[in-house]
């Protein structure tokens, strides 16, 4: 697929230059930086050197002294708490989170994950009656509630007290609960606004820490888990989030939970042998392990089997039992693989048959046979392939489900609630969702959904966009300039790992096709051949077709990423292209 190629042009010159000779860096280092906000000696500090210190008072969230004093008043009078989450990463850390620490001082605890079948999204009345039924007097709901106003209204009816807890955008009205920490309600004056579920929750333990007099390591030694909820849930890694995961990463490469540890070993991942070595595995542990090792293996229970599964094991403090979970976690990830694949390629075979979707702004896929539990894996594998705003529609409990997906610059939860008056219900952010009809209504839902999309997503917004921060020379490429890079880190949203573009470079002679079938990927080594300097090593995954060209020797421009590559112990530094242009 053809991509358009964006250089930032953000950088302020007379900044850059600033930075260049305060800090004693290059000038495309400086403008990396500037680009991320940062414009003096002591913001870049603050930027390189994040410190628990620069969090927020959690008591400047809306409610939070409502909740912490309710909490507390149950722990006094020996009420029996809820902790209920929703079913995915950020829900299940969550729980696990907020679960540990009052398990610490409060006895009479349990914790509820709903059903992903059974019970959907979000607070169940299942749930409620559950808890009212083993004598539960409050609930903390995590990563779900914010639009809960019946269920809450059914709770209190009933005699039960909820805090809630929740990251997602509100409705219309907000429930009536005992207290509802959301940073995303309009009139809460907390300065971050974009915290994971997990993250609320570590605000809440953290207030609660205070006003108990604890040491503030208490609530820091939960941080691993925040970091797997904020890579998993792919939220802004800016401000306080930046803060909390470079310090979940470092307890994570040291020291992590049981069951966090467990799931690494069960992912293959060997210890470090080298006494020396701080590491508690043989390499460093980044966000994308969280996201593509991690994630799916805590996702896989909820999506296959049951989620609490999932907190079984965050909770954990038997090793034996946690590797025990960490395997039969494991064997359901490779089950929810053999899924995803089957149904993907389902979809795609639907999607190539059907001519008359060419024309369509918006991609629209429905089997009522599709396992419910990874038609969200599948949307984002469909926006990938045609990029398009993309829904996945299977059938469950009378209803049609679906999981949203969305291109760069469509909100897709806005496009969601246009059609609300046909949804049963629907909640979500600005690039996934998640929403439920009734079967009759489905044809109705896809021709406002595609009218809705066509009058707002232009022909250019349906080309795959790669933003790329700074323009290099082959020489500017060393070892001192990747150590630097690498300090941008953690990456994500609003902070992503940089991409460079060099123009008019030729290969060594030396490229060639490598992968599994010998032609799938391509490897090489670039120079520019009017200026000094030595070759740099290239890998160019899935882009074996350009072998050809490039062998022909003609010159061409790279996008890509800077990256470390060890073999037989030596390490050197190695472009990984995202995109070529001959």
């Amino acid at each position: 697929m053809e991509k358009r190629w964006v250089l930032n042009n953000n950088a302020d010159n007379e900044v850059v230059e600033r930075l260049t000779s305060e800090l004693n860096i290059s000038k495309p280092l400086a403008s990396l930086l500037n680009q991320r906000g940062v414009e003096t000696y002591d913001e870049a500090k603050r930027f390189f050197r994040p410190h628990l210190d620069h969090l927020h008072d959690p008591f400047l969230m809306k409610d939070m002294d409502k909740a912490v004093d309710r909490i507390l008043k149950a722990v006094s009078l020996g009420e029996k708490i809820v902790v209920y989450g929703d079913y995915d990463v950020d829900g299940t850390t969550a729980v696990s989170l907020v679960y540990s620490f009052l398990k610490q001082f409060h006895r009479k605890l349990e914790f509820y994950i709903p059903d992903r079948y059974e019970e959907g999204y979000g607070i169940s009345y299942k749930g409620i009656d559950h808890a009212l039924e083993t004598g539960v007097s409050l609930m903390i709901t995590l990563d779900c509630g914010i639009k809960a106003v019946e269920k809450v209204e059914y709770a209190k009816k009933h005699g039960l007290d909820i805090i809630i807890g929740d990251h997602h955008r509100p409705g219309d009205k907000v429930p009536e609960a005992v207290a509802v920490l959301d940073p995303k309600q309009d009139d809460c004056p907390y300065p971050f606004k974009e915290l994971s579920g997990c993250g609320v929750g570590f605000k809440l333990i953290q207030a609660l820490g205070i006003k108990m007099g604890l040491k503030k390591e208490k609530a820091y030694s939960y941080l691993d888990l925040v970091a797997v909820s904020i890579a998993a849930d792919i939220v802004s890694l800016t401000g306080e989030n930046r803060v909390l995961a470079y310090y979940g990463l470092k307890k994570i490469n040291r020291k992590p939970s049981i069951g966090i540890y467990a799931l690494f070993k069960s992912a293959g991942l060997k210890e470090n042998e080298d006494p020396k070595s701080k590491l508690l595995f043989e390499r460093e542990i980044n966000i994308n392990d969280l996201v593509f090792v991690l994630g799916p293996r805590i996702n896989a229970a909820g999506r296959i089997e049951s989620a609490t599964d999932s907190v079984r094991l965050l909770i954990s403090n038997n090793f034996d039992y946690a590797e025990k979970l960490g395997k039969q976690i494991d064997e359901l990830n490779l089950t929810r693989r053999d899924l995803d694949s089957n149904i993907t390629q389902e979809a795609n075979e639907m999607i190539d048959g059907n001519i008359a979707d060419n024309s369509k702004k918006t991609t629209v896929v429905f089997k009522e046979t599709w396992h419910k539990g990874v038609i969200g894996i599948v949307a984002s594998r469909l926006v990938e392939t045609f990029y398009r705003p993309t829904i996945v529609f299977t059938k469950a409990d009378g209803l049609i489900t679906g999981s949203a997906r969305s291109i760069k610059n469509f909100d897709i939860y806005d496009a969601i609630d246009h059609c609300s008056d046909i949804l049963e219900h629907f909640g979500g952010h600005t690039y996934a969702a998640g929403l439920a009809l009734k079967p009759e209504k489905l044809n109705t839902f896809i021709e406002k959904f595609e009218k809705y999309a066509s009058e707002r997503i232009t022909e250019e917004m349906l080309v795959p966009e790669i933003e790329i921060d700074q323009e290099l020379f082959i020489s500017d490429i060393n070892f001192k300039f990747y150590r630097i890079v690498k300090q941008f880190a953690p990456f994500g949203p609003g902070n992503m790992s940089p991409i460079f573009v060099t123009n008019n470079v030729i290969d060594t002679g030396y490229a060639k096709l490598v992968g599994k079938n010998g032609q799938n990927h391509l490897k090489f080594s670039v120079v520019h051949p009017d200026r000094t300097g030595n070759p740099v090593p290239a890998i160019a995954f899935n882009q074996g077709h350009y072998y050809e060209k490039m062998k022909a020797g003609r010159p061409f421009s790279i996008c890509y990423h800077i990256d470390e590559n060890t073999w037989l112990g030596n390490t050197s530094l190695q472009l990984r292209i995202k995109d070529i242009k001959f």
